[in-house]
């Protein structure tokens, strides 16, 4: 279990959901924290927690911070180094990376290399770098643990089987608030922040209404836990209740099941190997678990997954290009800018323009992410 952490994106909804099990379950000092926007929130939790060390992006923002907070001890930094700073706080020995993005990719890279843990929640650091990181998890001997639900799930379902074998790994995906629609092509912004079951961020909101963000979290599953791809299977599971399963080779499937709340794998996370009690809320098998469902993904009408896998098979910077066209496109059409099928579109435009970098550096990392904002904003 770990002690002293520090948190990269504490007012998003990853960050606040830590600091609620941190209030939960005691025993954790947060010693530095990070934000982006939300500034008055971020002065509350600051108050509360009071790290030594914290980060606002914005630099005329952190100088305002700072005379907001003067009668506090706290040193206030801003932008990468900043970020950076938190990451790689020497009292902190694990990092809550929740940020959302690539921009949480570097910040990473330095924490595992001034011998951190991580518990990540940011699907991009994988996606991206994903052989990079785990072999800086390696050469480092620090750890990873998984925060995403799905990822989490597996997580627990590996536990006491590390000498069994996995046949198939089943992630499972909510579907989105469009899974039964026949036509996405006049959906707007307000339809797709809708999700039926969980409470999230705008871009991870957009991104599950589209599958990319299960496309993302099967790149990710494949180098969390050593699996090839065509190990991982999406499964539709409208209810949300089953976070995953893994099928061993005798074809015993193990699932792990839970209300869809983000704070149990938080916490699992962060105090590993324990399983400690807390006040929060628990599943009814008799009424959440009574009608549970499952499908197959409809891939012609959601491309991104396709997209996704498409990305992994190439390998290289490839993945790096498909997400940061995501992201560009997301933003555009959260802004209202292009409607909801232009997002796979530009995806697979700029990834049709690129080429691969197969053995790649950090700065390869860094210039494809660049080059795919920047293609795709000049598509749009």
């Amino acid at each position: 279990m770990t002690e002293n952490i520090s948190i990269l994106g504490s007012t998003g909804s990853i960050g606040t959901q830590t600091l609620d099990v941190v209030r939960e379950i005691g025993g954790i000092k947060v010693w530095a924290m990070s934000t982006n926007t939300r500034i008055e929130l971020f002065e509350k939790q600051v108050r509360e927690f009071k790290p030594e060390v914290v980060c606002v992006m914005d630099k005329n923002k952190a100088l305002e911070f700072k005379k907001n907070i003067s009668d506090l001890r706290v040193e206030v930094l801003s932008g990468m180094e900043g970020l950076i700073a938190v990451a790689t706080y020497d009292k902190a020995d694990t990092v809550v990376n929740s940020v959302v993005g690539n921009i949480g990719l570097v910040p990473t890279v330095k924490a595992i290399c001034s011998g951190k843990n991580i518990a990540l929640a940011n699907k991009e650091t994988l996606v991206t770098s994903g052989k990079l990181v785990m072999n800086l998890l390696k050469e480092n001997n620090v750890s990873m643990y998984p925060v995403d639900s799905e990822h989490s799930a597996i997580f627990q379902c590996l536990q006491g089987n590390k000498d069994n074998k996995i046949k198939k790994i089943l992630l499972t995906a909510s579907g989105g608030p469009f899974r039964t629609f026949d036509d996405v092509s006049k959906v707007t912004v307000d339809d797709a922040l809708k999700h039926p079951n969980w409470s999230m961020g705008k871009k991870i909101t957009i991104d599950s209404a589209t599958l990319m963000n299960k496309g993302l979290e099967v790149i990710e599953a494949k180098w969390l836990f050593g699996v090839d791809l065509d190990q991982i299977q999406v499964v539709v599971h409208p209810q949300s209740i089953v976070h995953s399963m893994v099928e061993y080779e005798d074809g015993a499937v193990i699932a792990q099941l839970g209300v869809p709340d983000m704070k149990v794998p938080i916490q699992y996370a962060l105090t590993y190997p324990k399983r400690v009690p807390n006040g929060f809320p628990k599943l009814n098998i008799f009424e959440e678990g009574s009608n549970l469902t499952f499908e197959r993904p409809r891939i012609e009408k959601f491309p991104c997954l396709q997209w996704a896998y498409d990305a992994i098979k190439i390998g290289g910077t490839m993945p790096t290009v498909m997400n940061g066209a995501n992201e560009i496109a997301v933003a555009k059409f959260i802004n209202r800018e292009i409607g909801f099928l232009d997002i796979p579109r530009l995806i697979e435009t700029a990834m049709n323009a690129y080429t691969s970098i197969s053995d790649y550096t950090l700065d390869d990392v860094l210039e494809a992410d660049k080059w795919a904002r920047e293609y795709t904003s000049k598509m749009c």
